[in-house]
């Protein structure tokens, strides 16, 4: 049995490993701070389970680690345009908050037992972007914004504390997340809650950046993959391989809304570009791949389904 702290066990992706940790009956110690994002009513699900633990608490807060055997950090401010607006969160949470899991993690007594490994959860945008071709973990990383900035600064210090206190960590760098539970300021719920309101849908830069979806699931049974062969000190993209345009994306969503083609013309606002807008993420994940991962979820079969419940479940 693996003991884990799970850090944003809330959250949208954390939620999902969170599930897939305890189902597989290993001892979760859930930790999230319940910002607006969190999603508190998955704490009766989880405390189903009686391997689960849950503190509230703000990573870069904590001043203990019980023993364990990883600490995954989903933990993280995510919104990009939020970042912009104001950045003062993303630096304590993503920075502050990783340094000081690292130092629980240092001051650990290695004559109390093995250390755990620490366990990030990154993002594909600390690469930045580029026309064609794609990213290597290998490559150099060049942040745009101030979220992937930070996401790029706690990645360095991850390696850095393991080279300097020789720490185990795994770091995943996953690509544009979706699925059922995301908040809706994320391009597919923000969407379906625009339309619900009667409002037009703010597609930035004429919706020509290119994302790469991955289902929230698969994200979250890659970590398991991980932490179930036992890898450490290694870094891995992951991204399913499912390209197109943002315009593309809500052309879906506006299919699914109302059951028939429409004008995408009519229900977008394509007049605000964003600042530091990346216009295409794209990853290698052969890697990942190598260790027999491959995505099991659809982007055009599971659209329906998520369209369906944000349209049926209002969220504040």
């Amino acid at each position: 049995m693996k003991l884990l702290y799970v850090t944003g066990c809330l959250g949208f992706i954390g939620s999902y490993f969170t599930r897939k940790a305890l189902q597989r009956g290993w001892q979760v110690f859930g930790v999230d701070k319940k910002t607006y994002a969190a999603n508190e009513k998955l704490l009766e699900e989880f405390f189903a389970y009686p391997t689960f633990a849950f503190e509230e608490a703000d990573i870069k807060d904590l001043d203990h680690l019980y023993d364990c055997d990883y600490v995954v950090n989903f933990a993280a401010e995510s919104h990009v345009d939020n970042s912009i607006v104001s950045s003062d969160e993303f630096m304590n949470s993503n920075i502050l908050g990783v340094k000081n899991l690292l130092d629980l993690i240092r001051y650990k007594n290695k004559n109390a037992g093995r250390r755990p490994t620490f366990f990030q959860i990154s993002t594909d945008e600390v690469y930045g972007d580029l026309g064609e071709g794609y990213h290597l973990e290998t490559d150099m990383l060049k942040p745009s914004n101030p979220y992937s900035a930070s996401k790029a600064a706690a990645d360095m210090l991850v390696t850095a504390w393991s080279r300097t206190y020789d720490l185990d960590y795994l770091m995943l760098r996953p690509t544009n997340n979706y699925g059922i539970g995301q908040y809706p300021e994320k391009l597919i719920p923000i969407a379906v809650k625009s339309l619900m309101r009667e409002r037009k849908i703010s597609l930035h830069n004429q919706g020509t950046p290119v994302r790469n979806w991955l289902h929230a699931d698969d994200t979250a049974a890659a970590a398991i993959l991980l932490i179930e062969k036992g890898i450490k000190n290694e870094i891995f993209n992951v991204a399913g391989g499912y390209e197109q345009t943002n315009a593309d994306t809500v052309r879906k969503i506006l299919l699914q809304y109302f059951g028939k083609e429409v004008d995408l013309l009519d229900y977008v606002n394509s007049s605000d570009d964003r600042d530091g807008q990346d216009m295409r993420y794209a990853l290698d994940d052969s890697k990942l791949r190598s260790l027999r991962w491959l995505p099991l979820k659809d982007f055009d079969t599971e659209i329906v389904s998520i369209v369906k419940y944000y349209k049926d479940n209002f969220i504040w």
